[in-house]
């Protein structure tokens, strides 16, 4: 009775952090928004980089596939939620193709084939396993490793911060959605023992908390120094 009753609070635990990582993560899917209004605005992709789209792609189809109950068991959170950032990465995809010159639109084409390739011959090759555990660690390691690389990708955005002690380029919100989802899908990984959840979204976390607090400090440190009179007068 008591374990039953345990299992319960832990699946309703478990359902509510993925569900509120679900609702997080939708904030990270429409971040690029302004951007694209910006490229069909003008007509073009102008200096814009296209591959953040290619690879956030590659990534949810990843995932998604790791959430599928063919790989893993009680993740379907896990598969909705990368579902949906895949269809927003596709639309994004498809829209800087429209825009693009020619070379940059017949790069990312290819580069398209190949993800679409990639998760071809994951899918098949997973499918070969048949020892359900070793086809659950194949695909995990992939999807966990793809995450750990997406999570460290601010890395570069702390150092720009940090050394132009400036915020302009980490948009707060941004930066709190993807704290806020790493967050909840920590949580969900724990309640579900699965460590290729748990593991980079506890990575996530940790980097999110570096931004915040990076956010917090470069940005009270502008309002101080703005705060400061143009004309110091010593009468």
């Amino acid at each position: 009775m008591i374990h039953s009753i345990s299992y319960s609070v832990l699946t309703i635990c478990k359902d509510a952090a993925g569900v509120a990582g679900n609702l997080f993560a939708f904030g990270l899917f429409v971040s690029p928004i302004p951007t694209f209004r910006r490229i069909l605005r003008n007509r073009s992709t102008e200096q814009f980089s296209g591959l953040p789209y290619i690879y956030a792609l590659l990534n949810c189809l990843l995932c998604t596939w790791y959430g599928t109950p063919l790989i893993s068991s009680n993740n379907i959170l896990v598969m909705t939620v990368n579902s949906a950032g895949a269809v927003f990465q596709l639309i994004y995809i498809i829209l800087f193709i429209t825009y693009a010159e020619k070379g940059r639109k017949i790069r990312m084409l290819i580069l398209l084939l190949v993800v679409f390739g990639l998760l071809a011959i994951v899918v098949a090759g997973s499918l070969q396993i048949l020892d359900r555990t070793m086809r659950w660690i194949f695909v995990g390691l992939l999807s966990g490793a793809s995450l750990i690389s997406m999570f460290a990708s601010p890395l570069f955005i702390i150092n720009l911060v940090i050394r132009t002690k400036s915020v302009e380029f980490m948009p707060f919100y941004l930066s709190l959605s993807t704290f806020l989802m790493s967050t909840c899908f920590f949580l969900y990984g724990l309640f579900n023992d699965d460590i290729f959840i748990y593991v980079p979204n506890g990575m996530g976390t940790i980097l999110g908390i570096v931004q915040l607090v990076l956010y917090f400090f470069y940005s009270r440190r502008q309002r101080e120094d703005s705060a400061e009179p143009l004309i110091v007068s010593y009468a």
